[in-house]
């Protein structure tokens, strides 16, 4: 577990998923691994012609369209070679040294949980290739991606923006515990300013553990302030973030907590696809 995978496929996100990529890279001292899946289901490497028997006069059609797809997916593989080569020389501008290339032909979250031991970080674009000023939505297959890994994510938006700021969600569960132990051993954070911030009521069993975690990132040498908030867990987090000028939201994903619920569904949707700043998510 050692790369940081930036994943690039041709999207608007693809140069600030490369800036993001070289600077989590040069905190974390690690190599940087491009990442380029092109999706079987548009670009087939075997032709199907189940369908054209019997078909008489019709089956050289299908051979010819077969004949196509697979000059689409020679070509588009050509592509994908050309935007891996121009992301690495990207990131060896930004001062990143070991960089290396890999394609794929096939399903994006299978190809990225063949490689999954390899991965220390994940770096994706939040929107989709075909994400317009006017219409921004979330990548297709960006949940499932979620979903499948087990490794900390790095979703960014269009534009890169150095972090200097960040912002733990912290809901007190088992998966936000070993979320604080994971923080306190990475350096990404530790000349970071850490904003520790708990949504809901403030008992006492919550406020203990709490201060716990703050007190661990601290001794991590982290730089914490804590606060703790009532309200609607998206909008209080969003508030926040906003009031104290957080460049970055750290937030575990998929649970029974409040906070972990808000990544499930409609909101999750709503949350990726109007964030202005990156996003890392602890699985």
């Amino acid at each position: 577990m050692s790369d940081v995978v930036a994943c690039i496929d041709g999207s608007r996100a693809t140069t600030a998923v490369c800036d993001y990529a070289a600077w989590a890279s040069q905190r974390l001292d690690a190599p940087v691994t491009l990442f380029h899946v092109l999706d079987q289901e548009r670009y087939p490497t075997e032709p199907d012609l189940a369908g054209s028997i019997g078909l008489g006069s019709r089956e050289h059609l299908l051979e010819e369209l077969a004949d196509l797809d697979q000059r689409r997916s020679k070509l588009a593989l050509e592509q994908g070679r050309h935007m891996l080569d121009a992301a690495e020389s990207r990131i060896r501008e930004d001062g990143v040294s070991e960089v290396r290339q890999r394609q794929r032909h096939g399903d994006l979250a299978e190809s990225l949980l063949d490689i999954e031991d390899e991965t220390r970080l994940l770096v994706m674009g939040l929107h989709g290739e075909s994400s317009t000023d006017r219409d921004v939505h979330i990548g297709s297959q960006l949940e499932t991606v979620i979903r499948t890994l087990h490794r900390p994510m790095l979703l960014v938006p269009d534009e890169y923006r150095e972090p200097r700021s960040a912002m733990l969600a912290f809901d007190a569960s088992e998966t936000m515990q070993k979320g604080v132990d994971l923080l306190a051993n990475s350096p990404i954070f530790r000349k970071v300013p850490l904003h520790l911030v708990m949504v809901g009521d403030e008992t006492d069993e919550r406020r203990a553990a709490l201060d716990a975690a703050a007190q661990k990132l601290e001794a991590a040498g982290c730089s914490v302030e804590v606060a703790v908030r009532a309200g609607d867990v998206e909008k209080t987090l969003h508030a926040y973030q906003e009031e104290q000028g957080i460049d970055l939201m750290v937030m575990g994903a998929y649970g029974h907590s409040r906070i972990r619920q808000f990544l499930v569904g409609s909101t999750t949707t709503s949350m990726l696809k109007t964030s202005e700043t990156p996003l890392i998510i602890l699985r």
